[in-house]
């Protein structure tokens, strides 16, 4: 036998080494992650008159539900089982989302329910820049589009179509008219609809949308998926009215409740002449 013994480990270097891999295994997660944004966030570079200008907004009319510091306000129990819907917190939501939810008239929302719906905008297009950029300046998000992002004219329509019959028509109807979802809600119809909020829907993944960042469906993608919808909703309808767009459902019910009612008439006519 060998008189050498068997060189013992010592405890800290097990220790060590599990130190360094997760250093190395957070660093490479790190750099993945910047090198794979999911969305362009930005911060706001407004000038200081625009941002006094939306913090006052803010303060007026965002502020009771969103809290001062944009942190949100946390629901309140008002009775039975019941429950005051008071607003998220908008740190990190960027001027997209903000672009949208304001511009489209969903917010700022009198009273609460299943699903906010689209109205008239309470505020013009300066106030809401105002708005967004303020809230912008707290920490980045998602920005609005720039010209360049909306410019479809080298984007595909075959490829829009394809994409917004896998990603958007289970929700918003094969001819963007939309549809019934569940527990009450349902996804809008899409005719008409801004090329901006389309983008700032798909980049924000406003109330039961799934949020499509830049990473599930990159900017080319999404000027293509504009570039179709604006195309479906510009078609023209040569067999007459579209009835929706929703096919022989409509068709079908219309021609069975005219000409049902139609025959109903004419026996009842028949009936009285007879007499």
């Amino acid at each position: 036998m060998s008189s050498e013994s068997p060189r013992r480990r010592r405890p800290t270097a097990a220790l060590a080494l599990v130190t360094v891999g997760l250093i190395l295994m957070g660093g490479l997660y790190a750099a993945a992650g910047s090198l794979a944004s999911p969305a362009r966030a930005e911060t706001s570079e407004a000038s200081p008159a625009l941002l006094e200008k939306g913090a006052v907004l803010y303060k007026e009319g965002c502020s009771s539900c969103h809290g001062l510091n944009l942190e949100g306000v946390p629901a309140e129990s008002v009775g039975k089982g019941q429950a005051k819907q008071n607003g998220p917190s908008l740190l990190g939501v960027g001027a997209a989302a903000v672009d949208f939810q304001v511009s489209t008239g969903r917010m700022p929302v009198g009273a609460t329910g299943q699903q906010v719906v689209a109205g008239r905008s309470s505020y013009n297009e300066e106030e809401v820049a105002a708005l967004a950029a303020y809230v912008a300046s707290f920490a980045p998000g998602p920005a609005i589009p720039s010209e360049e992002d909306l410019d479809t004219t080298d984007a595909s329509l075959a490829e829009g179509g394809e994409l917004f019959r896998t990603n958007c028509a289970q929700c918003h109807n094969f001819a963007a008219q939309g549809g019934a979802l569940s527990n009450g809600t349902y996804a809008p119809a899409i005719d008409p609809s801004r090329p901006d909020h389309i983008w700032e829907a798909m980049l924000t993944g406003p109330q039961s949308m799934p949020v499509f960042n830049d990473t599930t469906i990159n900017p080319d993608e999404k000027k293509a998926i504009i570039k179709y919808i604006q195309n479906i909703n510009a078609a023209p309808s040569p067999g007459g009215a579209p009835l929706g767009n929703v096919g022989p459902v409509s068709e079908g019910l219309l021609m069975w409740t005219v000409g049902l009612g139609a025959l109903i008439a004419c026996s009842v006519w028949l009936g009285a002449k007879a007499k």
